[in-house]
């Protein structure tokens, strides 16, 4: 499947946000997007699931246009940069919500698995993270949207989700955006970068530098 999200045009109020935005993201691929801090990336990833609604868009899907919301469609799946499970819900009964199965999950992640009938509040930042994360990876689904799944996790966890992000891609498209810029470029396999309200294909990373979105020598 091909994803295409074209002439994209955003406004709050009277101030243009984005414009002439394109992006394309395929399955088997993981396609990422890079800018600043307020360049937009949240609001293009809202926009690409239909949380929001900009004044001009088009959506394709194997180049034939979407007519509705990408999240009215189930083939799609999206990790906001906010919690999104009840706090006061227990893990198994979320597990079970979404169909995953526990077992699977601990024998990736064996810190967990004591976890099982405890409810989400008690869970620090970064644990909570990372099973939102995992959950949205394993989701049923075609089109998977991740909007800071890096944020709070621990370096040996942060790996953990690349390793998944590298196997869910096989069967999946995997749109992503993080301020950890390090690790995007580890899990991407194509990059645009969000700049000046458009976007920026990426065909060498040291464009990166070129477009000062990091130093020189960072890389």
């Amino acid at each position: 499947m091909i994803f295409e999200l074209d002439n994209v045009e955003l406004y709050f109020k009277n101030k243009r946000i984005l414009n002439g935005i394109y992006l394309k993201a395929e399955t088997g691929k993981v396609t990422a997007i890079l800018g600043r801090n307020g360049c937009g990336k949240s609001s293009l990833l809202n926009i690409a699931f239909g949380n929001l609604k900009p004044k001009y868009m088009l959506i394709r899907l194997d180049n034939k246009p979407l007519l509705k919301p990408l999240y009215a469609t189930e083939i799609a799946k999206y990790l906001p940069q906010y919690s999104f499970i009840p706090t006061g819900m227990k893990l198994s009964r979320v597990f079970k919500l979404f169909n995953l199965n526990w077992l699977l999950f601990v024998e990736k992640f064996e810190a967990f698995s004591n976890y099982e009938h405890l409810k989400i509040k008690v869970l620090s930042g970064g644990e909570r993270r990372l099973i939102e994360t995992y959950i949205i990876l394993k989701t049923n689904s075609q089109i998977v949207i991740l909007d800071e799944p890096f944020s709070h996790l621990s370096p040996f966890h942060i790996e953990s989700v690349k390793q998944l992000i590298t196997e869910e891609k096989k069967q999946k498209i995997i749109i992503i955006s993080d301020h950890m810029y390090r690790h995007i470029i580890d899990s991407s396999d194509s990059i645009y970068l969000l700049q000046n309200g458009t976007t920026k294909k990426i065909e060498s990373l040291t464009e990166l530098e070129d477009y000062n979105y990091i130093n020189e020598g960072c890389l």
